[in-house]
Formats: C-alpha cells, sequence, structure tokens
C-alpha cells in the first residue's frame, strides 16, 4: 500500500532527518467548531491564574464545552506542549464555569498561530531511555494536591508523556516529587518491557531526572528517616528499581527541566524552549535537523 500518509486524523510528513506527525486539519475543525476562526494567536497558559472550582458563574450549556475539551485531549495525541492546558479544564467536565470556558479558548487561540505544527520523530541508531519527571506541589487551590508531569525519550525522540493530578495530598514537596518520580519509572519500566518484547532491549540503566535533590538523595538512601515514612511505598518502588541497575535518578537543574511544561504555567520564552526541546516542529520546516 506504499508509505502511510495519513491515519485516524494523523498526517504524516517525511522528510531527510525523519517524520512529522501532525494534525493541522483537526486543528481547524476544533477552531471552527468553536467559532473562532478569526481569533489572534496567544500562548496556551496564563502563567499568574490557577483555575478553582468556584470561580465565575456555571456555564448554562457545558456540552459545548465537554465536546470541545475531549477534541483537544485527542489533539495532545501530536502536541505534547498543550497537555497540561488540557488536563487542567478537563478537570471541571463535570461542572464548567466561565473562567473554565475562558482558559479552553485560550488553548484554541494559541492552536490558531500553531496549527500546522507536529512532533518530530528522528532516525536514530542508539537505543537509550531517558526521562524527566516533575511535579508542582499542593498546587491545585482547592484541594490542595500536585500535578505530576514526566516525559519519556526513546533515544532524542519524544515517545510518551503524562499530566496528571496526583490522587493524594502530599505532605511535603519531597514527597509530591517522589510520587511523581515513581510514575515515571513505572512509565520506563513498562516501555522496557515493551521494547524487550520488540527485540529492542535496553542493556543500560534508564536515567530519570529530578530538580529535587532531597528525591534523588532519597531514591538510593535505604536508610529509612522518620520524616520520610509518609512516602514509603513510592521509596521502596524507585530504590528497588534503582537496586536492579534498571534505573538512575539524576538531579537537574530547573533551567533543563523539560517535564515543568507538564505541570504548570510558564513564562513565554521558557515555554517556547521546552516546547522546542520535545521536538515540537512546524510542518514548513523540511530541512535535516530541523
Amino acid at each position: 500500500m506504499g508509505r502511510l500518509s495519513y491515519f485516524l486524523g494523523i498526517k504524516v510528513d517525511y522528510n531527510d532527518s525523519g517524520v512529522l506527525l501532525t494534525q493541522q486539519h483537526y486543528a481547524m475543525e476544533i477552531i471552527e467548531r468553536a467559532g473562532m476562526k478569526d481569533c489572534k494567536p496567544l500562548s496556551p497558559v496564563d502563567v499568574n491564574s490557577k483555575l478553582s472550582l468556584e470561580d465565575g458563574e456555571l456555564l448554562k450549556n457545558p456540552t459545548e464545552y465537554r465536546k470541545l475539551a475531549g477534541a483537544l485531549q485527542y489533539f495532545t495525541l501530536t502536541r505534547p506542549d498543550i497537555t497540561y492546558a488540557v488536563q487542567q479544564i478537563c478537570l471541571f467536565m463535570h461542572a464548567p464555569r466561565q473562567s473554565h470556558y475562558n482558559a479552553l479558548k485560550r488553548i484554541i487561540r494559541y492552536i490558531q498561530g500553531t496549527k500546522s505544527h507536529g512532533i518530530h520523530i528522528y532516525k536514530s541508531k542508539k537505543n537509550s531511555v531517558t526521562a524527566y519527571s516533575d511535579a508542582d506541589w499542593a498546587g491545585c487551590p482547592d484541594t490542595r494536591r500536585s500535578t505530576s508531569g514526566y516525559c519519556m525519550y526513546l533515544s532524542d525522540n519524544l515517545i510518551s508523556w503524562s499530566s496528571k493530578r496526583q490522587q493524594t495530598v502530599p505532605r511535603s514537596s519531597a514527597e509530591a516529587e517522589n510520587r511523581g518520580v515513581a510514575n515515571a519509572v513505572a512509565e520506563t519500566c513498562w516501555i522496557r518491557n515493551l521494547l524487550l518484547e520488540l527485540h529492542l532491549p535496553i542493556k543500560q540503566a534508564t536515567l530519570v531526572f529530578c530538580d529535587k535533590i532531597s528525591a534523588v538523595y532519597m531514591s538510593s538512601n535505604p536508610v529509612q528517616h522518620q520524616r520520610t515514612k509518609h512516602v514509603e511505598i513510592s521509596l521502596h518502588f524507585v530504590r528497588e528499581k534503582v537496586a536492579l541497575g534498571q534505573v538512575k535518578v539524576l538531579h537537574v537543574p530547573t533551567a533543563f527541566q523539560y517535564a515543568d511544561i507538564f505541570t504548570k504555567g510558564l513564562p513565554s520564552s521558557l515555554f517556547i524552549s521546552f516546547k522546542n526541546s520535545l521536538n515540537v516542529r512546524d510542518s514548513d520546516i523540511r530541512t535535516a535537523g530541523g
């Protein structure tokens, strides 16, 4: 049947360095459905605000909000840069308010200026898995739960990412970060097993980068302290993988913590830098290396 060109709304463009996966036609459908064809582009998240459960009036017709939010969820398949923003608006599907709808429209305004962008998959002979993990401690203004985020790279290619609210309220920033690291480690274990089934075993340890020094220290320190008992289960899971040589948890400066884009709103300059690190590119770029 020849080369793959279009699959489930995802267009595949080939170039010298690999392939670019885009959903430009689907993006235009979302914009038209929202009645925002003439809107001006904007960054996807307001860094100075947090969405709250009781902020603003309830929408009289929440159906349209839910349809657009669901469409944006599918759009994140090739656009990891909007994953956090979409995750935030999806938290209020049961009772959306005007402030939540304004945040949703802000995402669509961002898509308006970047609808031709997609995720680039590069050719590579290397076979290694690297992960970045982060958590926004007590970031939810209503429940004080944290948001965990991670991104996984196979060689230089982004293959898995997540932005998710933690199920319980953390008692410390170290607990929030360790739960985030545990989630990232669990994902790396799944990816390693999948690659093993595909006869592409990962021989070296997977590097998991975290910007919280205490989380890095506790991941390999077998000594139990009274102040860390509340994170004992996640610690044991991560330490076991470290002891088996499957994972190494290392510190990374915040300026290079790419998972930040999955846990909080970022200033425009930092957002663009991290977006580029996720291999999100414009479909008009055809040169090798982008």
